[in-house]
C-alpha cells in the first residue's frame, strides 16, 4: 500500500525533484496535526500516547506488507542508527503534542521552522556537508521572515509550549541528519519504533479507560495515516536531498497549520504573522522551483 502510493514519485527520473516533491507532501500531511491533536479532547500524555500507538501499529502493518525482508533483518541490517532515530522521533513528536497543548498553533509551527538552520549546522558538524549557497540564501530569508512572525506574538505565546517546540526542533533536525549519513536505514522502521517507544513511555502517564469513542476515532486517523505517512515521507525525502533541503521545504507547515488554526478553531493570526508567514511561503516555493529547474 505505501509503496504503491509513493511508487509513481520514487521512479522519477531526477532524484532531486522526486525529494523535493516527496517532501512537499510530508509537510502537507503533517501540517494537519494540530486539528487532531486539539479535537482529541484529552491530555498531552493521552494524546501523545494514541498518536505512539497508532504509529506503531500502521507502520508496522506498512513494513510487513512491503518490505521482503521481515522485521528482524529490517532491524539488523539497519543496526543502531534505527534505534537512535527512533528515540529521536519520541523527542520529536512529544514536543510537538505538548507545545500544541501549552500554546498557539501559530507559535508552534514557527519555531518548527527554524529546523533548516538547525539542520544545516549539524550536517556541518556531524557529516562535514557543505550546504549550498542558493540554500543559505532562503533559510536566510526564512529566518527574517521567522523573526517578523515573532516580533508580532512574542508576548501570546506560552514560555513552556514555546520551549517545547525548540526540543522538537532539536530532535528533528539531528533525525534527519542521521537519516542522511545512513540512507539504508529503514523509514518505515524507524517511524514503526519510534511510535512503540512513545507509546510504551507515555501508558505510564495516560489513562486509556477514560477516552471517549471520538478520542479514538481521531487519534485513529492520526495515527494510522496522516501523521505516520507524512513523516515517513520527509524521512525518504533525506534520500534525494540534504537534510536542511528536507528541512527547508518542510516549512510549508509553518504556513498551512496557522491557517487550518484560523479554519478550525478561529485562532486569528497577527498581521506580522501574516506577513512573516507570506516571506516563507514565497520563499519556499520560489527555492523549490529554481532548485527543480536546474536539475532538469
Amino acid at each position: 500500500m505505501m509503496t504503491a502510493f509513493l511508487r509513481p514519485l520514487l521512479v522519477a527520473k531526477n532524484s532531486r525533484t522526486t525529494g523535493f516533491v516527496v517532501a512537499l507532501l510530508g509537510a502537507l500531511l503533517m501540517s494537519i496535526d494540530p486539528i487532531f491533536i486539539r479535537y482529541a479532547g484529552v491530555s498531552g500524555f493521552d494524546t501523545a500516547f494514541l498518536f505512539g500507538l497508532f504509529s506503531a501499529i500502521s507502520m508496522s502493518v506498512f513494513l510487513k506488507v512491503n518490505d521482503k525482508r521481515g522485521f528482524r533483518r529490517v532491524i539488523v541490517q539497519s543496526g543502531w542508527p534505527l534505534l537512535f532515530a527512533g528515540i529521536l522521533m519520541v523527542g520529536s513528536a512529544t514536543g510537538l503534542v505538548f507545545s500544541i497543548k501549552n500554546t498557539s498553533i501559530a507559535n508552534t509551527f514557527v519555531i518548527l521552522s527554524a529546523a533548516p538552520a538547525v539542520s544545516a549546522i549539524f550536517s556541518w558538524l556531524l557529516l562535514r556537508e557543505k550546504t549550498s549557497r542558493t540554500t543559505i540564501i532562503a533559510i536566510i530569508t526564512v529566518m527574517i521572515g521567522i523573526g517578523i512572525v515573532v516580533s508580532g506574538s512574542v508576548h501570546s505565546g506560552n514560555w513552556l509550549g514555546d520551549a517545547l517546540a525548540v526540543f522538537s526542533v532539536i530532535c528533528l533536525s539531528l533525525m534527519f541528519t542521521l537519516l542522511r549519513k545512513y540512507p539504508d536505514v529503514s523509514r518505515l522502521a524507524s517511524v514503526a519504533l519510534g511510535g512503540l517507544l512513545l507509546a510504551s513511555v507515555m501508558l505510564f502517564f495516560a489513562e486509556p479507560s477514560h477516552y471517549s469513542v471520538n478520542t479514538w476515532l481521531i487519534m485513529a486517523a492520526m495515527g494510522l495515516f496522516t501523521a505516520p505517512l507524512g513523516r515517513v515521507m520527509s524521512m525518504v525525502a533525506t534520500r534525494y536531498i540534504t537534510a536542511a533541503e528536507v528541512s527547508m521545504t518542510l516549512m510549508l507547515e509553518t504556513v498551512l497549520a496557522p491557517v487550518w488554526g484560523f479554519l478550525f478553531f478561529a485562532e486569528v493570526p497577527a498581521v506580522a504573522s501574516i506577513v512573516g508567514g507570506s516571506i516563507i511561503l514565497i520563499t519556499i516555493f520560489v527555492y523549490t522551483f529554481f532548485t527543480m529547474k536546474n536539475d532538469q
